[in-house]
């Protein structure tokens, strides 16, 4: 895990708790510098999620057999796309936690 600055370092974003979060390597990769992306159903431009902000039930649910992520609004659906939230690797891991009971998360 890494330290992602929910709003990048090269945006202008301090170091500080509240613009802090842990991230996998290659998510924190794949946001990069990004703070926005488009929602795939409605096209519009919006800001990704920030979970130091905002309630991720609100934004997310898991798919009936909790390995996949999926967008409820458009903050979430733009999110799970611009991370690739459900990428091969992430969903087969979920599948492998689900076995000792480590996911979904209970809260």
């Amino acid at each position: 895990m890494q330290f992602d600055h929910i709003i990048p370092e090269a945006l202008g974003g301090p170091t500080v708790e509240d613009n802090l979060w842990l991230a996998c390597s290659l998510c924190n990769a794949i946001k990069g510098d990004r703070i926005s992306a488009v929602d795939p159903i409605t096209a519009q431009i919006v800001t990704l999620f920030n979970p130091r902000h905002q309630n991720w039930l609100e934004h997310f649910v898991w798919s009936k057999e909790a390995d996949l992520i999926i967008g409820l609004t458009e903050v979430g659906r733009a999110t799970v796309e611009a991370l690739q939230l459900n990428r091969e690797l992430l969903v087969q891991a979920r599948k492998n936690w689900i076995i000792p009971g480590w996911h979904p998360p209970k809260d």
